[in-house]
């Protein structure tokens, strides 16, 4: 939905279309939205034909409701809204493009010292391989090494007969708004402060239909 129809749609909202069909003169309407008679119709019939309202003809005007589907549409930029202005302490956001690495995830996550400390703190087995972002901004970066400096939750390190292994430090992610999955910051990496991993219980780059060069963001949740 473009942004034009979703604020004819939160006027819809305002004016208690969501609870019961509404009278609705598009001249009137247009006036409330800022626009000719004409744009109001116009806005008015996207909304109806993408199914976010119905609209009933009568004699003198016409009734108009919001749909299930328009609620949602709502629904989602509320929920954004919410998380940004009420909860903006308890989340760093990091926004980051997707590149092929060097395996160094795989390697790690799939060591048997690591493996069954994954499944126990972050309840479940991550998929062999890390979703890899290159920060865009030095903003980006700076978000970063401030989440090296929290606490996180830390997967122990251990030795094994050819080396030892550093802690691992994880924080949960939310990326693009779909898919669930944590950070991790790996003690020991060839990657520099630029760079930052993901895992999840599949592979991000499948659910989400990612390529290199796309853009994600991440939503890093502190609390």
């Amino acid at each position: 939905m473009d942004s034009e129809a979703w604020f004819a749609l939160l006027q819809l909202f305002k004016m208690g279309g969501h609870k019961r069909q509404i009278f609705l003169g598009t001249n009137d309407f247009g006036k409330m939205i800022g626009t000719s008679q004409q744009t109001a119709s116009r806005r008015l019939l996207e909304l109806v034909k993408e199914g976010y309202v119905t609209r009933e003809l009568t004699p003198k005007g016409q009734n108009i409701a919001i749909t299930e589907k328009g609620l949602a549409a709502l629904r989602e930029v509320y929920h954004a809204l919410k998380m940004g202005l009420e909860e903006a302490a308890h989340i760093v956001f990091l926004n980051g493009v997707v590149f092929t690495g060097f395996g160094e995830g795989a390697y790690y996550v799939t060591k048997s010292g690591y493996k069954e400390q994954f499944v126990e703190k972050l309840g479940f087995r991550p998929y062999p391989g890390t979703l890899n972002l290159r920060l865009r901004s030095m903003a980006d970066i700076k978000a970063r090494k401030e989440l090296e400096a929290l606490p996180g939750m830390v997967i122990k390190g251990f030795m094994n007969g050819e080396r030892s292994y550093g802690d691992v430090k994880c924080f949960k992610v939310l990326v693009n708004e779909k898919a669930d999955g944590f950070i991790v910051m790996i003690h020991r990496t060839h990657y520099g402060q630029d760079v930052v991993e993901v895992v999840a219980e599949g592979s991000l780059r499948k659910k989400l239909r990612l390529k290199d060069g796309d853009l994600v963001q991440l939503k890093v949740l502190l609390a």
